[in-house]
């Protein structure tokens, strides 16, 4: 029984072994993909730090005094253009277009009175039975009266606009960044309602010292780097604001990014770097890179496709992805550009061992 037992137990030892011998090498073989360790000729890079805003961005404001009866959108809505946000009470505006109606009316009574007083004052002065005196004043009041009604209707019409204000619609297609009232609050001309902004259509600011302004404007290649998003974006245009801040002495870079990036919303922290020049570095891709706390490294493939994780020493960003190398490893070895499958196999490798 004994022996029985004891060749159970080795067989199950044995199996295990196995397992996990060819779980480390089915690890190994999937560490994915590789790159070389050279030296290229690369971008040298002046980089800046720059935050996200959105081109349009907007804050709607009350244009008519009241009490906000409606609030139909919150922080992190999207909005369509033309879409009704707020409703601000409309009665007080509803009685001033009755009161217009009303004035409209008196003035087209009065104009009809001055229009029967010119006909009698022509007819009795072809009798010569009134001056020509009368006749014009007869013909002036009618003129006024003509003038009453236009400002009667104009004011009818403004009226009609100023109820319309109550109801507050989205200028643009976008997303609503905050929201400054509350329902029962009032709202006077100007106070702030609601903030929005258009996701679709950002840029990336940067302030830059005034002695790398003449530097920058001949750089033919700048990109942007979102550090939250592990994201390089190529900039379409860079407009360098032609003024300057007197209390930094930075001047303002504005770069275009093309539309429709996901992730992006302003306030958002961004890296801009300038191409000023080329030079020869080593480098490898940043898809390489681990970082673990104060700790840069990558992990070296090895013979047998084995991996290892060696601390690095980086320099600058050298644009298209990659990065200057300072210390730590050498010129044709290869790294893992999947440092997860990377980080896998070399513990599988540990497990076998």
């Amino acid at each position: 029984m004994r022996c029985d037992r004891r060749s159970r137990r080795d067989i199950v030892v044995a199996a295990l072994l196995a397992l996990a011998s060819a779980f480390s090498m089915a690890v190994r073989a999937e560490v994915g993909a590789t790159a070389p360790v050279e030296y290229r000729l690369v971008d040298v890079l002046y980089s800046t730090e720059a935050l996200v805003e959105a081109v349009k961005q907007s804050t709607v404001s009350a244009q008519v005094m009241g009490r906000v009866v409606e609030l139909r959108v919150d922080v992190g809505d999207r909005v369509k253009m033309g879409q009704v946000i707020a409703r601000i009470d409309q009665r007080e505006a509803q009685q001033q277009v009755l009161v217009s109606a009303a004035q409209v009316a008196q003035a087209q009574a009065n104009l009809e009175n001055a229009r029967l007083s010119v006909d009698r004052a022509r007819r009795l002065h072809e009798s010569n039975f009134v001056s020509q005196a009368a006749v014009d004043r007869a013909e002036a009041e009618y003129k006024a009266a003509e003038a009453q009604l236009r400002a009667a209707h104009a004011g009818s019409e403004q009226a009609f606009i100023s109820k319309g204000y109550t109801t507050v619609v989205a200028p643009y297609s976008g997303i609503v960044s905050a929201r400054h009232v509350e329902v029962g609050e009032m709202a006077s001309p100007g106070k702030p309602l609601i903030t929005t902004f258009d996701p679709a259509d950002m840029r990336v600011v940067a302030e830059v010292p005034q002695e790398r302004v003449q530097a920058l404007r001949g750089s033919s290649k700048v990109s942007v780097e979102i550090p939250s998003l592990n994201k390089w974006i190529n900039v379409q245009s860079t407009v360098i604001v032609p003024t300057a801040d007197p209390r930094t002495h930075t001047t303002r870079v504005r770069l275009s990014l093309p539309v429709e990036q996901s992730g992006l919303y302003p306030g958002v922290y961004a890296r801009a770097h300038f191409s000023v020049g080329q030079a020869r570095k080593m480098v490898i891709p940043m898809a390489a890179v681990v970082r673990r706390s104060e700790i840069s490294g990558v992990y070296v493939i090895g013979e047998k496709d084995t991996s290892s994780f060696r601390q690095v020493r980086l320099g600058e960003p050298a644009g298209d992805g990659l990065i200057e190398v300072l210390a730590g490893i050498s010129p044709g070895e290869r790294v893992a550009l999947e440092p997860v499958k990377a980080g896998m196999a070399s513990g599988a490798k540990r497990t076998g061992s």
